[in-house]
């Protein structure tokens, strides 16, 4: 949704904002969006996110499966206040490869709290970095914030908000994600779903064990940008393995 449809009649906002019926609280909070997305798998049994224990993680030498292709030229396109999160979106450029398969960075977008929970822990931000390979399967990184020192990723990512909510800005600037790290860190991987209707599962799922380092203030400026508590519950594990690759 662009900056110019704010101009649009009352009816046709009206149906604007009837198209995004689930929200994070009230009667389209989470715990009714599989009444509301009736086509959905929001109801399956392997569904995002979910409170990953350590101790019962079966760790493993995998770490050789991920590699960051991330390069310091690739483009943001635009920024876009959705309604449920703050939402950068990716020229083509970045990739990783997982298991062998390349995925395209498509977006990164954030939720406060975390969605994903540590040994129980909540973290104040989770991190999502959505890639999809050409045949349209997706690998999501989640990398938790933590708060303490100040990081120029976030100053830049920051330096386009705020945002009203509906509107998209166009950005077309470099970004180099390397100070993230990623290529350092162990993580849990499993099998998931989107965390957003319509929780569609299947989803490849990297969790990152170490967080990443920002400012209170970088937290509370994402915080006053998007929904209050723009998470979802935790899901059951089922029968699913967590991994700890290392």
């Amino acid at each position: 949704m662009s900056c110019k449809q704010e101009h649009k009649t009352d009816q046709e906002t009206h149906t604007l904002e009837n198209e995004h019926h689930w929200s994070y609280a009230g009667e389209t909070a989470p715990e009714h969006w599989i009444e509301i997305e009736k086509n959905s798998d929001c109801d399956g049994k392997h569904q995002s996110p979910i409170n990953i224990i350590n101790k019962d993680a079966d760790s493993v030498a995998t770490k050789g499966d991920l590699k960051i292709l991330y390069t310091p030229t690739t483009l943001i396109s635009e920024v876009e206040n959705n309604g449920h999160s703050i939402q950068f979106d990716f020229e083509s450029g970045d990739s990783i490869s997982y298991k062998n398969k390349v995925y395209y960075l498509k977006q990164i977008h954030f939720h406060e709290p975390s969605e994903h929970k540590i040994n129980g822990v909540i973290y104040p931000i989770e991190i999502h970095l959505v890639h999809v390979s050409k045949s349209g399967s997706i690998t999501v990184l989640g990398i938790m914030g933590e708060e303490g020192d100040e990081s120029q990723l976030f100053e830049f990512f920051e330096s386009f908000l705020p945002i009203k909510n509906g509107s998209t800005k166009d950005i077309h600037q470099k970004i180099d994600l390397s100070s993230l790290f990623l290529e350092d860190k162990n993580y849990y991987s499993y099998g998931g779903s989107l965390t957003t209707p319509p929780c569609t599962e299947g989803v490849n799922w990297v969790v990152f064990k170490q967080p990443f380092v920002l400012s209170v203030d970088e937290v509370l400026k994402l915080k006053n940008n998007m929904p209050i508590n723009n998470y979802r519950n935790e899901q059951p594990l089922n029968d699913r393995l967590v991994k700890l690759n290392y």
